[in-house]
């Protein structure tokens, strides 16, 4: 078959926080993408504001560098386990991967996902160790850890026959010698090189008719909906007609209106696509992910692309507490499931639900806490006011019995508190794997822990180690349900009416527990109000003043001194929730509340599910 020598189309992969960002940066500089002194952000393809305060990857994204007479189609994939839809749809662009690993932290339960999914698309890998410069880096080991991987992914013996480069990514250096730092590199071409060299040219089969599938989505103020399209066959020219091989197995012709290549950050218009480019079309207002453009005279639809399945689900609906509508400019249902709707246009890995009996509400399901946590944060951003319920693990019915989803969990902690992180794990049913003493001062623990019980365990964890440990989990399969957990030890101090937080009423109350309000809040009914430092909930009067008497305290001019408020930002308040608890979040302000409003409701409420 026919090569296209011209080309490469590679992924970035790894974990989180492992370079792939800031390797793609480095790219861009050494190929000449930006003029001497100009003037650029690091981390220039985390461009939405959330990824540049989160200092993570959300969307999966393309650039293009040059090296010689090869353009190299780079894919910079989100390493976070929530936005694994990202990874596997970045994988369909391409024909081989760049597996990124720390010199120090080794591979780790993201690298292990992105890996299986780069093996089971017959991808070739080249191992990239970064941060070879960190005073800890274990080269060997980990190099070594990698090749374990690999063995217990049970890749072939031509998938584990994998070249290693090693890097630096910030200083923009690379070496074929793992000596990096006796024989120093000026530059990132032996990476380059390799990635020539080793990862494939795309093939076609000569007078094929045209096949090109999208893959991602974007939009631009001028010419709408742009469909990011691989190319696998034939020639996508500007201005033909084309069959447009929709979803649900119709076909319809249309349009290529514009046509775009991508050349380091920039759109160029062209005026035709061959195969193996990665390509931007408009022209199609409605077509979505892993459709198909085909010849018109001949349509030849490829398999729709599919990712793995949701195992984490949120409600989702309009503001309905006493102070909605102060915040937010878009407050109706209708926003909000017209919103919900284009998500799902350019999110493969989300899906929306109606709610029985809750027409402004929807269940929106996803990989993972901080997938949805965005999704939210987004909508807050744009305006909206909303309602979010406590996440929910999905179940699945395997053989007729009820099976829950199970995270395979890596944990980093100063040896002192390993049996701490024991017990929180023994109570929320985790199964330790493996643990290694690395002599440092640090332990590995490998756990297998329900998804159920991480719902919310990562404050507490950071709380109980100080802020030392480092975590990563990611999906790992589906096991029978563990039984009941409790993984709250604490109840919630709730308002039992409403007005504005006083000083004399929070001087009261932080006996009690930690607060969220202070003074000049204004709290209502059924709002939570702070923690209880027992296990249930315990119902208080925030907005109680004190009484004036016309006879003189002894302790009248005391100073009242209360303790700062907990401010939780809107992660944390989902991790806090219990069954019967919600957040309401608008544009400004993050408040927990109970589903139930009215004390005696939920009383009623509470005998029924003890009932039951």
């Amino acid at each position: 078959m026919p090569l296209r020598t011209d080309l490469r189309n590679v992924a970035i992969v790894a974990h989180v926080d492992h370079g792939k960002t800031t390797l793609v940066d480095a790219m861009l500089w050494q190929s000449g993408a930006f003029r001497a002194g100009q003037d650029v952000d690091e981390r220039v393809m985390d461009s939405m504001d959330l990824e540049r305060e989160k200092g993570i990857t959300i969307l999966a994204k393309n650039t293009a560098v040059h090296h010689g007479d090869v353009k190299l189609n780079i894919v910079d994939t989100p390493g976070h386990a929530d936005f694994g839809g990202e990874v596997e749809r970045g994988l369909f662009m391409v024909d081989g991967v760049l597996l990124l690993v720390d010199a120090s932290e080794g591979p780790l339960p993201q690298t292990r996902f992105v890996l299986r999914k780069a093996l089971e698309a017959r991808l070739p890998v080249v191992l990239v160790v970064n941060k070879i410069d960190r005073p800890d880096a274990r080269i060997a080991e980990v190099v070594h850890e990698v090749e374990e991987l690999f063995l217990d992914l049970d890749a072939d013996e031509h998938q584990i026959d994998f070249p290693v480069v090693y890097c630096n990514a910030k200083a923009g250096q690379a070496s074929l010698d793992p000596d990096i730092r006796s024989h120093p590199s000026p530059d990132l071409r032996p990476l380059l090189d390799l990635l020539v060299q080793t990862i494939p040219a795309p093939t076609y089969e000569e007078g094929h008719p045209l096949q090109a599938q999208v893959t991602n989505l974007d939009a631009s103020p001028y010419v709408g909906r742009l469909a990011i399209c691989r190319v696998h066959q034939g020639t996508l020219r500007r201005g033909a007609t084309v069959a447009w091989c929709r979803a649900d197995g119709s076909i319809t012709s249309g349009k290529v209106a514009e046509l775009y290549l991508t050349e380091a950050l920039d759109r160029v218009s062209a005026e035709e696509a061959g195969p193996g480019e990665i390509a931007a079309v408009a022209g199609f207002e409605d077509i979505t992910i892993g459709e198909t453009l085909a010849d018109a005279d001949d349509p030849r639809p490829l398999p729709v692309i599919t990712v793995d399945e949701p195992s984490l689900s949120v409600t989702v609906g309009i503001n309905t507490s006493p102070l909605a509508g102060r915040d937010g400019s878009k407050l109706t249902a209708r926003l909000l499931k017209n919103r919900l709707d284009a998500e799902l246009v350019g999110n493969v890995a989300l899906r929306v639900h109606d709610v029985p009996d809750r027409p402004d509400a929807w269940e929106v399901q996803g990989r993972g806490e901080l997938q949805l946590a965005i999704l939210v944060e987004l909508l807050r951003r744009e305006g909206f006011e909303l309602t979010v319920g406590q996440p929910q693990v999905l179940v699945r019915e395997i053989d007729g019995k009820r099976h829950e989803p199970v995270e395979r969990m890596t944990i980093d902690v100063p040896d002192d508190y390993v049996g701490v992180v024991t017990q929180l794990l023994a109570l929320r049913k985790g199964r330790m794997e493996q643990m290694v003493n690395h002599g440092t001062g640090w332990v590995r623990m490998d756990y297998l822990v329900p998804a159920r019980g991480l719902i919310g365990f990562r404050t507490e964890f950071l709380t109980e180690t100080r802020g030392t440990g480092i975590l990563h989990h990611v999906f790992d399969g589906w096991e029978p349900w563990f039984g009941e957990l409790r993984t709250r030890p604490t109840g919630s101090l709730v308002a039992d009416r409403t007005g504005a937080v006083t000083g004399h009423a929070c001087f009261q109350m932080q006996e009690r527990g930690s607060l969220f309000v202070e003074p000049g809040d204004e709290v209502y009914e059924g709002m939570v109000v702070g923690e209880n430092s027992r296990s249930d909930d315990l119902d208080v009067n925030a907005v109680r003043e004190k009484k004036l008497t016309n006879i003189r305290s002894s302790t009248a001019d005391e100073l009242v001194r209360l303790v700062p408020k907990r401010t939780l930002s809107l992660d944390q308040a989902l991790e806090f929730l219990r069954e019967d608890e919600c957040v309401e979040v608008t544009p400004h302000n993050v408040r927990l509340r109970k589903v139930l409003l009215d004390a005696v409701s939920r009383q009623k409420a509470a005998r029924q599910r003890a009932r039951a």
